[in-house]
């Protein structure tokens, strides 16, 4: 009877270290697939030299490299550059506002997805208002600087920015910083305003946390850019600017 006991106590004190052993190698095995996913998506978050070959030297009234872009996809409808920030990417736009949350400017599955245009909105920006998504990332990239407006100083020392299509450009004036949530219809329903901004003037200067005056009027066709607010699950940044038409000779250096 002892030696069974014995036995049995070694058998157990053998599946004990098993069960640690096999517990330790898949704690590393989650560890490093952590690791893994944490870099893919860095990596895949900025924009390399392959890209990089497609964006216009500098705002201008045509840009035959986002013709040449278009030719890889089809749903690539700019490039948005906001000056003195990481938010420099084109910008595709896809049939529902789905599709490229998780998916790269290939149509790749991508952990950091794609800034994307509300399929809501008219490709060319034509429309009174448009709204621009991206995630929101730690390290800067995508619109991750997008949150930081909401910083006055922040806020202060990034004042403009460009959106070039491939038949056109505009430059970017940010009047306004809101800080919202996902289900604020003023901001998230672009066709509100079929007509003309003023109403979205308001709301912005009852709500900005950060606003300056720029002379906006309800003619004016403004464009929104939309991102996460870091941990809260619907908080929203949204950064509002006045979109103002390049004409040909006006081309910016």
């Amino acid at each position: 009877m002892p030696d069974r006991a014995a036995r049995l106590a070694r058998l157990g004190t053998r599946l004990v270290s098993a069960l640690a052993g096999l517990l330790m190698l898949a704690l590393l095995a989650f560890g490093g697939f952590a690791l893994w996913q944490d870099a893919a998506l860095r990596r895949g978050a900025f924009v390399g030299a392959e890209l990089l070959q497609y964006k216009p030297a500098a705002p201008a009234a045509d840009n035959p490299t986002l013709a040449g872009l278009q030719t890889v996809n089809p749903d690539v409808c700019g490039w948005l550059t906001v000056d003195g920030t990481g938010i420099d990417y084109p910008v595709v736009q896809g049939a529902t506002n789905m599709d490229y949350v998780n998916r790269d400017v290939y149509g790749d599955f991508s952990l950091s997805g794609a800034i994307f245009l509300d399929s809501r909105c008219a490709a060319d920006l034509t429309d009174p208002y448009t709204v621009i998504y991206g995630h929101h990332m730690d390290n800067s990239a995508m619109f991750g600087d997008v949150a930081r407006f909401a910083e006055a100083d922040y806020f202060a020392a990034h004042p403009a920015g460009s959106i070039s299509l491939p038949n056109a450009a505009y430059t970017i004036e940010l009047f306004a910083c809101v800080v919202t949530d996902a289900y604020d219809t003023a901001i998230y329903t672009p066709e509100r305003y079929p007509d003309d901004v003023g109403a979205l003037l308001d709301y912005a200067a009852a709500q900005a946390v950060q606003q300056r005056d720029i002379g906006v009027t309800a003619q004016d066709r403004l464009v929104a850019l939309s991102t996460c607010a870091g941990s809260e699950t619907n908080g929203r940044v949204v950064v509002l600017g006045r979109l103002c038409p390049l004409k040909e000779g006006d081309e910016m250096q």
